[in-house]
């Protein structure tokens, strides 16, 4: 049996393609709109889904769309109990015959995100590739023969470097959180998803100021994110701030 090629893999996702590009013309996040297209896949039952409405819609609902869907992503990694209402997201996939039961998000945001970042990390890395969306259209209108990007066996994406999936944190002064509270503030919200938590190496007792948070995915720091540089949680009453981690040309040792 042959291959599946990239190029396969981008006209089944065509129509998420689609959606994706609509929800960057009118809310002009691309991570966002990323995240908001892989909770719609993920939401997606194998039948005619909210995501498959979203090309054809106003831009009045599509901005409705993603700013439910966006607080669904933002509620992930809150300390809110319950889900917020996402009404024309159940009305869309009511259309294609499928319920959604808030309740199930509130039980399992685990399993949530990990559908979520499953996408992100495997068949999302060629639907949002912009570079290769170009190379499809040249081919499609004679420009290009058969690139060879296009032409390669689908694979899912090898796991990129820790420095790519890691976060800087840093906290109120004197009111670090153990490194165990960070580890299982995660654990406990969406499951097995850290790799290991390191904290600023201090002396005479003083407290750390910063440490480094290594997700198991990419994903899981563009879901943290969602578009935004710097992000704010709460563990145990006392702040961190998180912001995607960038290694300088001589890192700091933590």
């Amino acid at each position: 049996m042959a291959a599946v090629t990239v190029r396969e893999v981008l006209y089944m996702y065509s129509v998420v393609r689609q959606a994706y590009e609509r929800f960057v013309s009118v809310c002009g996040s691309p991570e966002q709109a990323q995240n908001v297209v892989a909770l719609l896949v993920w939401l997606d039952q194998g039948t005619i889904s909210a995501i498959h409405f979203v090309p054809a819609i106003s831009p009045d609902a599509v901005a409705v769309v993603a700013w439910e869907a966006n607080a669904v992503l933002e509620w992930l990694h809150s300390q809110v109990p319950a889900v917020p209402a996402f009404p024309v997201i159940s009305a869309l996939c009511m259309q294609g015959g499928v319920r959604i039961d808030p309740g199930f998000f509130t039980i399992h945001q685990d399993i949530v995100v990990r559908g979520i970042a499953h996408f992100l990390d495997g068949a999302g890395k060629f639907v949002f590739d912009d570079r290769l969306h170009v190379l499809l259209r040249k081919s499609e209108t004679g420009l290009v023969g058969n690139p060879p990007e296009l032409m390669a066996p689908y694979t899912q994406p090898v796991a990129v470097p820790e420095d790519c999936r890691s976060m800087f944190i840093t906290f109120s002064k004197g009111m670090p959180p153990y490194r165990e509270e960070i580890f299982e503030y995660f654990r406990e919200k969406w499951g097995d998803c850290v790799v290991r938590v390191l904290m600023e190496k201090t002396k005479g007792g003083l407290m750390p100021m910063y440490g480094r948070i290594i997700f198991k995915t990419e994903a899981i720091v563009k879901l943290v994110l969602n578009g935004k540089r710097l992000v704010k949680i709460s563990i145990g009453h006392r702040q961190i701030w998180l912001r995607k981690y960038v290694p300088r040309p001589t890192k700091i040792k933590i």
